[in-house]
């Protein structure tokens, strides 16, 4: 009753940010990604009959209070789906920081739900993944599906879920993800969601939302970097706005984030195609074309203040592997 899953994080072009239900973390919005074949979690699960309580590790040690909750409630939700009280023991490790608004969450949580039900053998349609792993945090629905995703708004836990509207194949673009900072972020996600409604802006977003998305599907399809890069820039800005206008406000940005913006503005105006988008955290994503991306990231490395560049391509979805595969890894 053992099984290990390795998902990918995601990049968000229209993003989440409010929900119209939090318990079910429906959001007020549908939103469309690309999972991230460079930021990777591997979750290795095992249901024990002598075990007493669910042990989670993270990274190699002990997850603490709130982790743990939510990675003990999400097993909760598998248990009922598979009518057994086994408790669980968990390993998962990430490649790339968690908190950092770089969607740790969001492959931590597809991984632990495929790795999960795999354990108690159950074989759950790619839709029903999506819909369970949302349960758990909201954006891990879009990382089941591969390559491009657009996540359903939904009106009901089985209305909401993700699919992919494109291979990773479909357009080879690059993401090099400039880190600014490593630290976990003062306020989460889930307090965001929870502060959105608050700001002035907030109605206006959601409801140009579908506009957003559905032209942006169109630019994936087309390929066309120029109507994707608009997109995801307005958005940002957009989705950054309410984040300093609720209350109270959230300052996720900092100096080097908007040094960062500022400099693929002015690159762009001088003819590299490059484009921006931020998360909730103050890393930026900077999406171009596989023949840009060494300038790109040449010149993101020379900017003051990025710590590390790392380039990312469409990934796939999330999957279940060989316990021996991951070097360095070390299963239970």
């Amino acid at each position: 009753m053992k099984a290990t899953a390795v998902a990918n994080a995601n990049i968000a072009f229209v993003k989440y940010w409010g929900d119209a239900d939090p318990a079910l973390h429906l959001p007020a919005n549908p939103s469309i990604s690309m999972n991230l074949d460079a930021l990777s979690t591997v979750t290795t699960v095992v249901f024990l009959a002598q075990q007493e309580t669910d042990e989670v590790i993270i990274n190699g040690v002990p997850a603490g209070d709130t982790p743990l909750r939510r990675v003990t409630t999400h097993l909760d939700r598998v248990r009922a789906l598979a009518g057994t009280e086994l408790q669980a023991r968990v390993v998962s490790r990430s490649n790339f920081p968690a908190g950092a608004g770089l969607a740790s969450s969001a492959s931590a949580f597809a991984a632990l739900t495929l790795a999960a039900t795999a354990a108690l053998g159950m074989t759950l349609a790619e839709e029903t993944l999506s819909a369970l792993a949302r349960l758990g945090s909201g954006s891990a629905c879009r990382s089941i599906p591969p390559g491009f995703v657009e996540w359903a708004a939904g009106e009901s836990h089985e209305t909401s879920l993700a699919r992919s509207i494109a291979p990773p194949e479909r357009w080879p673009l690059c993401d090099c993800i400039a880190t600014v900072s490593t630290a976990h972020k003062t306020v989460g996600s889930a307090e965001g969601h929870a502060r959105a409604p608050s700001s002035p802006l907030y109605r206006a977003r959601v409801e140009g939302a579908a506009a957003r998305v559905a032209a942006c599907r169109t630019a994936i399809l087309t390929r066309d970097l120029p109507a994707l890069g608009k997109i995801l820039e307005t958005d940002t800005v957009m989705m950054h706005a309410i984040t300093m206008t609720s209350r109270p406000p959230i300052y996720y940005w900092t100096p080097i984030t908007l040094r960062i913006i500022r400099a693929v503005v002015a690159w762009r105006a001088e003819g590299l195609p490059a484009y921006y988008t931020v998360d909730a955290g103050p890393n930026v994503h900077c999406l171009c074309e596989e023949a840009d991306a060494t300038e790109v990231t040449r010149r993101l490395e020379a900017l003051p203040g990025v710590q590390q560049v790392r380039i990312a391509r469409p990934g796939g979805g999330t999957r279940l592997i060989d316990t021996t595969a991951p070097p360095g890894y070390n299963p239970l």
